[in-house]
């Protein structure tokens, strides 16, 4: 088990987690609070308090933010703009979100490193993947923003991908439910929840966890993940501590 040691700070950290290094998804969407566009900065402060209380634990933490508070790559054709275009577009509003979200942390007193799959060397650091260990390993929380860089790919299959890459122990999405369920709980006011479900069950049943090149990625490579609600307080920091009753993990 590796025993995180703050360089900034200079001190060990005490081992208090279930895990010890963590790739946290949420999508642009969980940014507009009350809006219909763009970033709420009563949320990007919540959810950056949550992310210190984990940070502050000693856990190594990723982080991957969508951009469908600002554009989506699928509106495009609605625009008359071409899909790889629009997800173009996309990955540059996950930038924003990113940037945004490193000077709430950084404003609170958490040191980060924003990684981009695209180059804009003015903006943000080349993803490299030794590099961003690096920065875990020094106690810096890391942003991947872009997505992979490629079109045609989400920011699920990112997430997947980085989590894999910096050997994160386990992926967080963070949703606006409390859980995975056999049928839309938002929909069907009967809907089971499952407090834990293995990746071959969530294969047969057909539930919607993340895009299927993202589930794959992290089944073939072992990597659990972890659904849960990031809207209430304190779940976060819960589901790190490896309270079963938060969210639903898929396991193996």
């Amino acid at each position: 088990m590796r025993v995180p040691f703050d360089i900034e700070r200079d001190f060990f950290l005490p081992m208090k987690t279930e895990f010890n290094r963590i790739l946290l998804k949420f999508s642009g969407e969980a940014l507009l609070g009350d809006q219909e566009y763009g970033i709420d900065p009563k949320v990007l402060r919540f959810i950056a308090e949550e992310v210190k209380a984990v940070f502050e634990l000693g856990v190594s933490v990723g982080l991957v933010v969508g951009g469908g508070n600002i554009f989506r790559g699928v509106q495009a054709s609605e625009a008359g703009i071409d899909r790889v275009s629009g997800d173009h577009m996309g990955m540059l509003a996950t930038l924003m979100n990113a940037i945004a979200l490193q000077n709430m942390l950084e404003s609170i007193d958490v040191p980060t490193r924003l990684q981009s799959a695209i180059r804009m060397a003015e903006i943000a650091e080349p993803f490299i993947r030794r590099k961003a260990i690096r920065h875990l390993e020094k106690g810096r929380v890391v942003i991947f923003g872009a997505g992979t860089g490629n079109p045609y790919f989400t920011t699920d299959t990112a997430a997947s991908l980085r989590a894999i890459e910096v050997e994160a122990d386990v992926i967080l999405k963070g949703t606006r439910v409390d859980g995975i369920y056999d049928s839309d709980p938002e929909k069907n006011a009967d809907a089971v929840k499952y407090d834990t479900i293995s990746f071959s069950e969530v294969y047969e049943k057909g539930l919607n966890v993340m895009d299927l090149t993202a589930f794959t990625l992290c089944n073939e490579n072992k990597l659990p993940i972890v659904v849960f609600d990031m809207n209430t307080p304190g779940n976060l920091i819960q589901v790190v501590k490896g309270k079963e009753e938060i969210g639903t993990l898929v396991e193996f």
